[in-house]
This record gives structure tokens, C-alpha cells and sequence, in this order.
């Protein structure tokens, strides 16, 4: 079989950021790398958990909203996927990446679908991990540009 394209990104020199990982006719495929791959310091379960929620919660509640296809974590919990229609510019993604991590850094109250009748594992969630992943993604993404979103080599 051929390898898929996320796995022929090198990862040991992945940084923290944001990158166009495939475009597929209509989709885009960002990676939203949270964490450096291969160094020991992943996300925990609860606190990708709670980044789901409150991520596609305001993804899908942006004024991106009718863009937004998928936002969801990467199984090695170094990061997120964000798919997006093309109907949103690049810089766009950068924009809504950014609005969602400043939303999950002051995040406070209920969980949005954090109840057990709308959650399949409702108990599993690390707020004060989030925030803290959310409120770092903010310095990394501070200055990110187009330019930035590919892959170095």
C-alpha cells in the first residue's frame, strides 16, 4: 500500500503550528500541531477531550460555521485536524484557529456536550489542560501566516 501523506511529514522536525496537510477537490486538511511529535509531552486524554468540545464547538459556531466540515484529534495526541470547505481562505483558517484557541483559553463554566447523555466518556475531561495547550497556540500562532502553513522539509 502506498503511505498515506500525514505519514510522510518528518516528523522530527515538526514544530508547533499550523499547516495545510492535504487539499482534497473541495477540503482542506489543516494539522493543528499542538505538541512536538516524539518528545514525551502529548496531550493527555482528558485534556484533548476537552479541546474537542470547546474547539468544534466554536468552529462550528463561528461565522465560518458553514465551512467548517470536521475538528478532531490526531490518535499520536500531538494535535487537531480542522477540515474546511474551500470557501474559506487560508488566512481564514489561521483567523478561526486562533478566535477557537482564545475561546478555550478563557473558557469558564459548563462543558458544551459535557453532560453523559451527550457524551460518550463525559467524566474524561482536563479543562486547565486545554487552556494551558490553547493559551501556548496562541504564542505559536501570534505571527502565523499563509506562507506558514507548509511543511518544512
Amino acid at each position: 500500500m502506498e503511505r498515506i501523506a500525514s505519514f510522510t511529514v518528518n516528523h522530527d522536525i515538526l514544530e508547533k503550528g499550523m499547516y495545510i496537510s492535504r487539499i482534497d477537490n473541495d477540503v482542506v486538511t489543516y494539522d493543528v500541531r499542538m505538541k512536538k511529535p516524539n518528545q514525551g509531552d502529548y496531550l493527555s486524554t482528558g485534556g484533548m477531550h476537552s479541546i474537542e468540545h470547546l474547539f468544534a464547538t466554536y468552529a462550528r459556531n463561528s461565522r465560518f460555521a458553514d465551512s467548517v466540515i470536521y475538528v478532531g484529534p490526531m490518535g499520536c495526541r500531538t494535535g487537531f485536524y480542522l477540515l474546511v470547505r474551500n470557501t474559506m481562505s487560508h488566512s481564514e483558517a489561521i483567523e478561526l484557529v486562533r478566535e477557537s484557541m482564545q475561546f478555550i483559553a478563557g473558557f469558564e463554566g459548563e462543558m458544551p456536550g459535557g453532560r453523559r447523555e451527550e457524551c460518550g466518556n463525559y467524566l474524561d475531561h482536563d479543562v486547565p489542560q486545554a487552556k494551558a495547550v490553547a493559551a501556548d497556540m496562541l504564542k505559536v500562532l501570534k505571527n502565523w501566516k499563509e506562507e506558514d502553513l507548509k511543511y518544512k522539509e
